[in-house]
């Protein structure tokens, strides 16, 4: 007889969480089984449980995976039985097209996504290609890995790929989720770190994740408060507002980038003279890979980032991601699995 495992299935678009038992699944060739720890629960789930993309239902939700191996398929070489890995975002290749044929995975146009492609994390057991997988650092728990795994590579991958030096000015607008990883990273990764926020009461919770300034938009404009401390090189963007997005272009100093980690519905609005004359630009930055994935683990391990959690049962998913999508949680909501 087959053993079970359980697991939480969206059975279509707009459907409500499952929890159901199913088959635990086998490995295929070049694929291995993980005994899911943890998994984070990411506003990016509702691509899953809205149905705003094609999927094939049911489907279980999760891309923010941490769990140890605990079966290889045939043909997996470069992992064993026991080890601590997570899978992110991106889920691997289509295998197909033209970028694929010729090696060019970067490129692939038709990036498989965990949780969305296939089965992802909300469930006790779930089967993933080996080369998805990122090593967990020795030491660091399942529940800390998580939320490295989407949040986390998102803002420190992008914010190391800026052309940063050490000393410059970065910005992080907002506190929340992405916000309170991106201002650790930047603080240690040595950039003079600006936080930006609504309320005089965020002031000490910026300052105690490493910012040196912060600034109150309720006392002014961000952007005014920046050039003032003389024009960022880079702003990161953690809130899906284009208004909000347009309004801080204004504190870009000289070569600045306004980084977009949050995506607004409409367009933002931007005033193209000051932009060309002090050469700033706008770039969006969608997580990473893999590798990008255990280096974002590595570097948090080493420079003491983590993030800060709140934790639930799989049984409570319908309230742990209803906490989220509501905003109630004040940074990050993990399933603790296991």
């Amino acid at each position: 007889m087959a053993r079970k495992m359980k697991a939480v299935q969206v059975p279509k678009a707009q459907g409500p969480f499952e929890i159901v038992e199913r088959d635990i699944p086998e490995p295929g060739p070049g694929q291995v089984r993980l005994a899911v720890e943890a998994c984070g629960v990411c506003h990016s789930d509702a691509i899953t449980k809205e149905g705003w993309m094609p999927i094939q239902y049911p489907r279980v939700p999760g891309h923010e995976v941490v769990g140890r191996i605990d079966r290889v398929g045939p043909g997996v070489t470069a992992w064993k039985e026991g080890e601590h890995v997570g899978v992110g975002w991106h889920g691997g290749h289509c295998g197909q097209c033209e970028a694929c044929r010729v090696g060019d995975y970067v490129t692939c146009v038709v990036q498989q996504v965990c949780g969305i492609s296939y089965d992802g994390g909300y469930a006790e057991y779930m089967v993933a290609p080996q080369d998805v997988l990122a090593r967990v650092p020795e030491g660091m728990g399942s529940e800390d890995a998580a939320p490295l795994l989407c949040a986390g590579v998102t803002t420190f991958n992008s914010l190391r790929n800026m052309g940063v030096r050490q000393g410059d000015l970065v910005a992080v607008q907002g506190i929340g989720g992405l916000g309170h990883l991106a201002i650790q990273y930047a603080r240690k990764l040595g950039y003079r770190t600006v936080a930006i926020s609504r309320g005089g009461d965020k002031r000490q919770l910026a300052l105690d994740l490493g910012a040196h300034e912060y600034v109150d938009t309720e006392r002014g404009k961000a952007s005014e408060a920046l050039q003032k401390l003389g024009g960022a090189r880079v702003i990161m963007v953690t809130a899906s507002s284009s208004s909000l997005a347009g309004e801080l272009i204004g504190g870009l100093g000289r070569n600045g980038t306004l980084l977009l980690l949050g995506a607004g519905t409409e367009p933002i609005q931007v005033h193209g003279l000051p932009m060309l004359l002090k050469r700033q630009r706008v770039q969006g930055w969608p997580s990473g890979n893999p590798q990008d994935s255990q280096e974002t683990m590595a570097f948090s391990a080493l420079a003491g980032v983590r993030s800060r959690n709140e934790s639930f049962p799989i049984d409570r998913v319908a309230e742990a991601y209803e906490r989220m999508m509501s905003n109630r949680a004040r940074f990050r909501v993990v399933l603790k699995v296991r």
